[in-house]
């Protein structure tokens, strides 16, 4: 005898514009979803992987790219040149000042030996204390226009490191912005750079179960998409002290070991908390996750769904949420609620026009 499946989600079949579907009545086997036992007494919150250590590089200076000897990807060292911008006029700068330095310093000497003659000629008293005093006037305003010139030029120098961008420490180019022949701006992003073998997992933590977090950092537990089918236990956490006064929440941080292949920031990440009950649970028990086989899961391009049958006793495509896998099960977040039911072979099922 066939068997009526409730409606699950808001996404059916008919919404990814694919006809209707049907299952042979007779060969449809269908189970009751059942509450996740794990979702009261442990929270899952979305997170992401990021780096500690990231750098947005721009310039001081205004100019053309004239150099450009990375791309994304690239392993750099720091101290490495990345990129490097048309320095000309200030290569220039820097003559002219190093011209006016030799002038001043000319004079200097001019200054000085004008000064010891009128030293011999005031200690023989053929001139008088006042013709020394200009003497001494003018060597010491010859030497104050030295070390201005010196500064000048120190600071000329220093200007041209300003048209050459290195990285400022061993890491990893994720992006490059601009291409030869670009202006480069003051401000403007020109490289992202991140060190890889720095890395955490930060997820936001409502305001609701910041008190519960806090007493289970001990426990936090984590997992990444792709690399980590059980979540492993983190080895550091760090509840941060502060709340956005936007969203409500703060962030948590779970440093990860090193030498992990193939993470890089951006990462979807998820955080399993022990101890503490979701609010959403709570205060709306039909959103409670529910476990089903990974059997029953269908995957059709991006979209992630099961077989329920809305009213008319037709099964349909739903979308759902997939949270923490445990063995042969996955939790379900959303998308289908305790005490439903769904098509476990989802071959059985076929699409008509």
């Amino acid at each position: 005898m066939k068997r009526r499946l409730i409606l699950a989600s808001a996404l059916a079949l008919s919404a990814l514009h694919m006809g209707p579907v049907w299952a042979n009545a007779d060969s449809t086997k269908t189970l009751a979803a059942t509450a996740s036992t794990a979702g009261a007494s442990q929270v899952s919150l979305d997170a992401v992987v990021e780096a500690v250590r990231q750098a947005t590089l721009s310039t001081q200076v205004a100019g053309t790219i004239v150099g450009l000897s990375v791309k994304a990807g690239d392993r750099v060292r720091a101290g490495q040149e990345l990129l490097r911008i048309d320095a000309s006029a200030a290569q220039q700068q820097v003559a002219g000042s190093s011209a006016q330095l030799e002038a001043a310093q000319a004079n200097l000497n001019v200054a000085s030996k004008e000064l010891e003659r009128q030293k011999q000629l005031f200690q023989k008293q053929y001139i008088s204390q006042g013709a020394l005093d200009r003497a001494q006037a003018q060597w010491e305003a010859a030497r104050a226009q030295v070390q201005a010139q010196q500064a000048q030029t120190r600071a000329a120098q220093t200007q041209t490191g300003f048209f050459s961008v290195r990285a400022p420490f061993n890491g990893v180019v994720s992006d490059v912005a601009v291409t030869l022949g670009d202006m480069a701006m003051p401000g403007r992003p020109m490289l992202t750079l991140h060190d890889p073998s720095a890395l955490r997992v930060s997820a936001a933590v409502p305001q609701s179960m910041l008190s519960g977090v806090r007493s289970q950092l001990a426990s936090v537990r984590y997992e990444i998409a792709g690399h980590s089918a059980q979540p492993l236990t983190a080895g550091t956490a760090q509840l941060l002290p502060a709340v956005d006064p936007v969203t409500h929440t703060a962030q948590l941080r779970l440093a990860l070991p090193a030498g992990i292949e193939g993470l890089v920031p951006g990462m979807f990440a998820r955080v399993w908390v022990p101890g503490v009950q979701a609010a959403s649970n709570t205060q709306n028990p039909k959103a409670e996750p529910v476990m089903l086989p990974l059997s029953v899961i269908v995957r059709r391009a991006e979209m992630t769904g099961v077989y329920v049958m809305d009213a008319q006793g037709k099964p349909r495509l739903r979308q759902v949420r997939l949270g923490r896998v445990n063995g042969q099960n996955v939790e379900i977040l959303s998308g289908v609620s305790k005490g439903e039911q769904v098509v476990t072979d989802p071959a059985t099922v076929t699409t008509k026009p």
